[in-house]
């Protein structure tokens, strides 16, 4: 991990931007953390829309963390961003796109195309770089996952037991192999819906949170579409991460 720009932002946390090989990423960490005082990880999962189009979000969502004493952490996912292109992710894109503009449903061959490529290529990434991010004297662990992609969330919670709790945003597709997987899942989950979500199939999302084999799991619905993620969502979803991280 090479760290390649940092700056303290107004709320005293420190903003770090880094690369892993060719894999841009960025940490935050809160005042209090220290090689004396190392403090719990946050990884921050996002759509495929590039980490300088998501920042805004994304850094919002790193300060409430930091607020908490959490560090919090991202990196640019393939095919998106400035990473390279990736031919097999666009053209699904593109299937998606036209589907939709001809008001046609999404079938499971483009949700497959699009997802699972996606999820094999992305979750060692996020190994590989909560390896580097937990040499860091400042980040001890545990360790939380939060956000989307929903499948790259759903395999981390299978693969990876580093990652002891999860919140995850029911706001993409799933292909039907991940059902299988879900009910391999067994850490405390939060899942967030919004059930008017116009690029999401509700049923679909239910039935996955029906398919999980976690204790504790919760499910968070609220009206509206899929940018419009009330403001108490997310302290309910603060909430889940001091009670799994601290």
């Amino acid at each position: 991990m090479q760290f390649t720009s940092e700056q303290r932002l107004d709320d005293g946390v420190l903003e770090r931007e880094f690369t892993l090989g060719d894999i841009p990423g960025i940490l935050w960490t809160p005042e209090s953390a220290s090689a004396s005082a190392p403090v719990p990880l946050i990884l921050l999962g996002h759509p495929t829309l590039g980490l300088r189009r998501m920042y805004p979000r994304l850094a919002g969502r790193a300060r409430h963390a930091a607020a908490d004493g959490f560090a919090a952490a991202t990196i640019e996912l393939p095919g998106s961003g400035d990473r390279p292109s990736w031919a097999a992710l666009d053209q699904a894109r593109a299937d998606l796109r036209r589907a939709k503009e001809a008001g046609e449903p999404v079938g499971d061959e483009i949700i497959d195309a699009l997802i699972l490529p996606l999820v094999e290529k992305a979750v060692p990434e996020w190994q590989a770089s909560l390896d580097a991010l937990l040499s860091l004297p400042e980040i001890g662990g545990p360790v939380g996952y939060s956000g989307g992609v929903i499948s790259i969330g759903v395999r981390l919670a299978v693969v990876e037991p580093r990652i002891v709790a999860a919140g995850l945003f029911a706001g993409s597709f799933v292909p039907r192999a991940m059902f299988e997987e879900a009910r391999q899942v067994t850490i405390p989950l939060h899942v967030l819906l919004q059930w008017d979500d116009e690029g999401n199939d509700r049923q679909a999302a239910l039935d996955l949170f029906d398919a999980f084999g976690s204790k504790e799991k919760s499910l968070h619905a609220n009206m509206g579409g899929h940018t419009g993620v009330p403001h108490f969502a997310g302290e309910d979803a603060a909430g889940f991460f001091a009670r799994h991280l601290r």
